[in-house]
């Protein structure tokens, strides 16, 4: 296959590639070849990828081919490349979520249900992509895998801790890509990396075993567009027995992303009343706000009304992280990463009446927010108020607090109450770096996110933004 060939396919979507699997014109086969090219072509620069493994992917691309040839594909995106973060069990490879504590040697038998679901439905899988260790921080570096760059520009950070994720389909390295979000790790890489991420609502995508961030967290896709994020909720959203928290939702997040946002009432909050935007970032996410009224949306600029969440989010953050350290005896925490141990040793003197105050501010939170989507049906923000910085720091240069939800203040707020949250692309900085608009709505209104979010990359398509 020509070179060319190669990077035309690596380019399209989920959705493009399973039209011309259908009519023939394409094969898996031809579409993983066209992935690994690309991981084998720039992974050496953004580090997207922690496990490759040539010989399962085009294994499974085959037996995805010969389905196609006897008109019988399995599921909604067989043959489709998926990168895989490592933080999610996956049959047959190992899990090691960043850390040299974990034995790779496994053994590895299990798939996490998102991972059940996608093999269901036809998975070719990808790889796995990197994150820091336990996924606990904004960023990807990690004493295991070392730092993940941005793809438009390898200097700077992906974000994360779904940064490989972010990186692989930007560059083409798969088009689809599982991420987790337990204080914006979906939506930080998506709003960094140019790409949508999607975090669910809470419980809509079940996660096993639990995630040491409880409730906090949130499996969810890191695609190319709108639409192919809602192909992959369609699959990844099915319910499973070890994780019952919501009954199947018996929608489809495809079908649902279509229609507009006429006579919509959307909120408009430059910086929720306490933060502080980087100019360019705050004209774009502007922009697209009038962008969105355009289309036919009622806009108004309003703040949600509540004060920084940060201290009772960063007991919960961390409580969760200091407790799955529990389990890993204290003479291996010198391989561990540095700056989790300082973290995990913060909140290590929180009592827990000290917790329990921190659930009732998270209740007190959901409450407010809920009330608010009874005015309004959908909150717009910015994803960041600053644009990447460089990789392998927790915090820009000369930042004035250490730990990384410091500069993450449109994100975390939204884990402790569970909504739905989808970061889009909405423009770049002078400098070329990707800016991100996020879009909140009322918990299990996912499919209204998704609508608001496709309706607005339709209208606004950055056709130009993959990195050349």
């Amino acid at each position: 296959m020509s070179h060319c060939a190669n990077t035309e396919i690596a380019d399209l979507t989920a959705l493009e590639m399973l039209r011309r699997f259908r009519s023939g014109t394409l094969s898996p086969v031809e579409a993983a070849e066209a992935a690994l090219e690309r991981i084998h072509r720039h992974n050496n620069q953004v580090n997207a990828y922690c496990l490759v493994d040539e010989e399962t992917t085009l294994r499974a691309a085959r037996l995805s081919e010969q389905r196609y040839r006897h008109l019988q594909p399995q599921g909604l995106i067989d043959g489709v490349p998926v990168a895989i973060k490592d933080v999610f069990l996956t049959r047959g490879w190992p899990n090691l979520k960043g850390s040299k504590t974990v034995d790779p040697n496994g053994p590895w038998e299990h798939d996490a249900p998102a991972v059940a679901a996608l093999r269901r439905h036809g998975l070719v899988p990808a790889g796995k992509t990197t994150t820091p260790e336990l996924g606990w921080k904004g960023v990807t570096d990690c004493p295991c895998y070392g730092v993940t760059g941005n793809p438009h520009d390898p200097t700077k950070t992906a974000g994360g801790s779904s940064g490989g994720s972010a990186a692989a389909v930007v560059l083409g390295m798969g088009p689809l890509s599982l991420g987790t979000d337990a204080g914006g790790s979906i939506r930080i890489p998506a709003g960094f990396s140019g790409l949508v991420g999607h975090k669910p609502t809470q419980g809509r995508v079940p996660i096993w075993p639990a995630s040491p961030f409880g409730q906090l967290a949130h499996p969810g896709p890191m695609t190319w567009t709108v639409e192919d994020a809602a192909l992959l909720m369609d699959v990844i959203a099915e319910s499973d027995p070890r994780d019952p928290t919501l009954p199947p939702d018996n929608c489809s997040y495809l079908q649902a992303i279509e229609g507009g946002v006429r006579g919509l009432r959307i909120a408009f909050s430059p910086n929720l009343g306490y933060v502080d935007v980087d100019p360019e970032i705050a004209r774009a996410v502007a922009a697209a706000a009038q962008t969105m009224e355009a289309l036919g949306a009622q806009v108004d600029e309003i703040d949600p009304g509540f004060s920084d969440p940060r201290q009772a989010f960063d007991l919960l953050f961390f409580g969760g992280a200091a407790n799955a350290l529990r389990s890993i005896p204290e003479e291996k925490h010198n391989v561990m990463d540095p700056a989790l141990v300082e973290a995990v040793n913060s909140v290590k003197d929180a009592t827990m009446l000290d917790y329990m105050q921190a659930m009732n501010e998270r209740a007190a939170l959901t409450e407010q927010m809920s009330l608010f989507h009874q005015r309004y049906d959908l909150l717009l923000t910015p994803t960041l108020p600053i644009p990447a910085f460089s990789a392998g720091l927790e915090v820009p240069e000369g930042w004035h607090d250490h730990r990384w939800p410091s500069w993450t203040p449109f994100t975390y707020p939204f884990n402790m109450t569970g909504q739905p949250a989808c970061s889009v692309p909405c423009g770049f900085t002078s400098d070329g770096l990707p800016i991100g608009v996020q879009m909140v709505g009322p918990r299990h209104a996912d499919g209204l996110v998704l609508r608001a979010a496709h309706t607005y990359q339709q209208a606004e398509p950055l056709t130009d933004r993959r990195p050349t």
